[in-house]
């Protein structure tokens, strides 16, 4: 049974810094992918970036690149995303999700590449 668990999110001001953590489990990620998707209240989930498993090649939303890293722990079945230089509009729900199909070539960005879903963590930034 495959699980997402996010963790992390929290109350930052502007400038300042978290790390969100996404546990995956009952899939072996090798085949797949993990992407970190955000959602600010009445807007669309918009994709942040993504790692594959096999080779641990990373994309990023134009508007994070610089500011965020995604990383992947196998041993601790974790994917962290490394969040920067936060700004007002980086607030929002963020979720991890994973493909149900093996994933082919570089992962992407776009919500219906995504099936499985955790339950999301709240990142605000506020002054």
């Amino acid at each position: 049974q495959v699980q997402l668990v996010e963790s992390g999110g929290g109350l930052v001001q502007p400038g300042g810094s978290l790390r969100l953590s996404c546990a995956y489990s009952g899939f072996n990620l090798y085949y797949y992918a993990i992407a970190w998707f955000r959602q600010a209240p009445g807007k669309e989930r918009e994709g942040v970036s993504c790692i594959n498993g096999d080779d641990g090649s990373t994309n990023y939303a134009g508007s994070v690149k610089g500011r965020f890293t995604i990383s992947v722990d196998v041993a601790k079945r974790m994917v962290y995303l490394q969040l920067k230089n936060l700004k007002p509009e980086d607030a929002g729900v963020y979720y991890c999700g994973t493909p149900i199909t093996t994933i082919q070539g570089p992962c992407g960005l776009t919500e219906e590449e995504y099936d499985y879903w955790g339950q999301g963590t709240h990142v605000t930034v506020s002054s």
